[in-house]
Order: structure tokens, then sequence, then C-alpha cells
């Protein structure tokens, strides 16, 4: 089993990165676990206090119980992944039975800051995009598709987005094996990133 990690700050690209990786990989052999399903379950809270949550900072994060499920895969146990209302800043109360593959893919802004799971994974890779970039595909999602309107998201990014990126994301850097720039679409470091996995994965069935 390969388990990657994929970070990078908010818009930066990572989902394109990913299903860049996984698009030339078997859909048996592999499987995406999203940081955002790992958000700390919020029920105790009204709507309007789980608006108010920083939510990239790492405190956030349940990244205890996203170690243990790491573990499970590990182990060959298949586990109930949370599913994220990012409408209600909550949990839903479903879960979608995630299943071991040769190749785990885990992907978030705040992956790489806790130690234990960067031990965890076989290779570590930090998108990088523009600032205002990020800021640009950040209110378009936003506005399309999690319910905010611009004003919302402005204010986000000023007061919470830029400066927990600035604190704990653009650090992270110093722990990737690979950092890909995606303002262009990058075809040669997805390449060599899926070189990689295919050398690991050989040199592990071997």
């Amino acid at each position: 089993m390969l388990i990657i990690g994929i970070t990078g700050g908010t818009g930066s690209g990572k989902t394109t990165v990913v299903e860049q990786i996984i698009s030339e990989l078997p859909p048996d052999e592999v499987c995406v676990i999203s940081q955002d399903s790992y958000y700390h379950d919020t029920s105790h809270l009204t709507l309007d206090e789980r608006t108010k949550i920083n939510f990239d900072h790492p405190q956030a994060i349940d990244f205890d119980l996203l170690v243990s499920h790491l573990k499970e895969l590990r182990m060959g146990n298949s586990f109930e992944q949370p599913v994220y209302s990012f409408i209600e800043h909550n949990r839903t109360g479903e879960t979608i039975t995630t299943y071991p593959k040769k190749v785990i893919i885990v992907e978030g802004i705040l992956i790489l800051t806790n130690p234990e799971i960067r031990r965890m994974f076989d290779i570590k890779i930090f998108v990088h995009a523009d600032s205002d970039e990020r800021l640009i595909r950040r209110l378009k999602r936003d506005i399309a598709t999690r319910g905010r309107d611009l004003d919302e998201v402005l204010t986000r990014y000023k007061n919470t987005l830029k400066p927990m990126h600035q604190q704990f994301i653009e650090p992270t850097k110093e722990y990737a094996d690979i950092i890909i720039p995606t303002n262009k679409y990058n075809t040669v470091a997805v390449d060599v990133i899926r070189s990689i996995i295919h050398q690991k994965l050989n040199y592990i069935e071997s």
C-alpha cells in the first residue's frame, strides 16, 4: 500500500492534480480521502455558531480519527468515512465505506501540519498557486457550490483564509517531497509523480 499526501492552499488546484494522478491508475487500485470529511462534529452548536468557526486552523480537524482510519487501511480493514456538508458546516451523519487499495490519496490544506500523519505518507506533495489565482478559484467554487455570497467569501478570505495560509499551510512546503506549480497545466510534474508511484508499487510488490 502506498499513501500519498497532497496539500496546498485553498483553490491551489489540489483536486485537479489528484484527478490527473488517478486518471491512469486502475479504479480498483486507488481511493481518495478528503481532509474535509474530518472536520470535528459540531452538532452541539447552532448553525450561526458553526459559521463562526475557523475551519482553516488545524484544531478544526479531527486528526485522531483520520490517523486511526489510515491505520485501519494499513491493516487491511475498511472503515466508515464521515460525510461533511459545507452548507450546514457539519457532518451529515452519513458515512461512506472506504476499502483498502494499493494507492491511498489523502488531500487537504492542513494534512502536513500534523506530524503523525506526515510520518504515514510515503509521498508528500505540495500544490502551489499564486494567491490571486487561488482567491478567484475560491470565489467561484464557494458561490457556485457552497451557498456563499461574495461578501462572505471575501471577508473570510481576508480575516481567516489568508492569515491561516501564511501561518500554517505555506510553512508545510518544507515537508513536501515534491512541489507542483499549477498556474498552468503541469503535465511534466504529474508524469514524474505517476512514475514514482509505479516504481514504489513495483518495489512493494516485488
